[in-house]
């Protein structure tokens, strides 16, 4: 049923005393009905009989070592945080730090199966962790960003309160500078707000075609005007057999707006910045390159992350918001497309953005019919 949440159920039985087994013996992985189901779920399942693990799914023989069968339970789970919890029965979680490997996270639940049985069941919580932490630091950089030109802006309308208002001349260079950081807060929430859209869209792909190579001539007559010093070194290279890609025109224009943009403003002055549309099988790659100072290799893991920056006071001196390559990494991925960043220091940067291309209306038109 769409939208359900599947609740599975498993019951154990441990057997109890009897002339073939004395209840203090370990049960042999493979003796309970449940061993098939335990070994079908994907996350780490123990069962634990009088301190001992007597039953260990794959996930778990894979996480602790395929030996922990017949091991006491501290010494398989190999965490101090475990013992207590497993010898106690305690039904509340417990989060385990450096399971597996240092910087996972894994939550340990445990359920009384009978007096001395346990059925210990790990969740990884890597990846919610990992989420939350960039919730958290993406508040944080958000109110930082926000914050400082605030504080200009603030500092600069109480000098203007005073004498220094009374001055022409200062107050206008003042103004401007008001203006400027006003600009700079509007930036931003342009582009938080933006971010937000693609990210509540990205699970429903665009279906209108779009005509990219004119989307690309609209970018560049743009560009042309907030950086008419540079308008000249755009270089675009434009197949003729282009074809078009089902996409939001919006946010591909907004994709190429800030790779070139970026190109432009990191670049070498009087050096090209090339811009080649060109078709691949049935995709469309842009490549977007310029010769700048470019990019160290440590860097480029992060460069889509929100508000990372390779040197904040350039990024800033510039206009940046630190969102731009963060807003098309999440175009591409609403677009199911493919991102690639490659740098060399000193010789500059290329930005490749490969996109699904509209399938020919002949070919598939010529497609046999699929057989009934």
């Amino acid at each position: 049923m769409a939208g359900a949440t599947a609740l599975v159920v498993i019951i154990a039985t441990i057997p109890e005393e009897t002339p073939d087994h004395r209840a203090d013996e370990p049960v042999a992985n493979g003796d309970l009905p449940v061993d098939a189901a335990l070994e079908a779920i994907g996350e780490p399942i123990l069962v634990v009989h009088h301190g001992r693990v007597t039953v260990a799914n794959a996930a778990a023989r894979q996480l602790l070592g395929s030996h922990v069968v017949g091991e006491d339970a501290r010494v398989a789970i190999r965490h101090p945080g475990a013992a207590e919890h497993v010898a106690d029965g305690s039904s509340f979680p417990v989060d385990l730090v450096g399971l597996g490997t240092l910087d996972q996270r894994w939550q340990m639940r445990v359920s009384q199966l009978g007096p001395h049985s346990r059925l210990v069941h790990l969740s990884n919580q890597t990846g919610q962790y990992a989420a939350d932490r960039m919730r958290v630091d993406f508040v944080a950089n958000a109110s930082h960003e926000l914050r400082t030109p605030l504080a200009s802006i603030l500092g600069y309308v109480e000098t203007l309160t005073d004498e220094a208002g009374d001055d022409p001349d200062l107050r206008k260079r003042f103004l401007g500078v008001v203006f400027d950081e006003a600009r700079r807060m509007e930036r931003l929430v342009e582009d938080l707000m933006s971010l937000s859209r693609i990210e509540a869209e990205k699970f429903r792909p665009p279906r209108t075609e779009v005509d990219l190579a004119a989307v690309a001539r609209e970018v560049r007559d743009s560009l042309l005007t907030t950086h008419g010093n540079r308008g000249a070194d755009i270089a675009m290279n434009i197949a003729d057999d282009l074809p078009r890609v089902p996409g939001d025109q919006g946010q591909l224009s907004q994709l190429l707006y800030n790779l070139i943009g970026n190109a432009m403003k990191y670049g070498r002055h009087g050096t090209p910045v090339t811009v080649t549309l060109a078709p691949r099988a049935d995709q469309l790659s842009v490549v977007v390159a310029d010769e700048g100072d470019g990019i160290a290799p440590e860097h480029l893991p992060r460069l889509t992350e929100r508000f990372y920056r390779v040197d904040a006071g350039r990024s800033r001196s510039l206009g940046g918001t630190g969102l731009g390559l963060a807003i098309v990494k999440h175009v591409v991925e609403r677009h199911r497309g493919r991102l690639d960043i490659a740098s060399t220091v000193g010789v500059g940067t290329r930005v490749t953005v490969t996109l699904p291309a509209v399938r020919d209306r002949d070919a598939a038109s010529a497609a046999p019919e699929p057989l009934s």
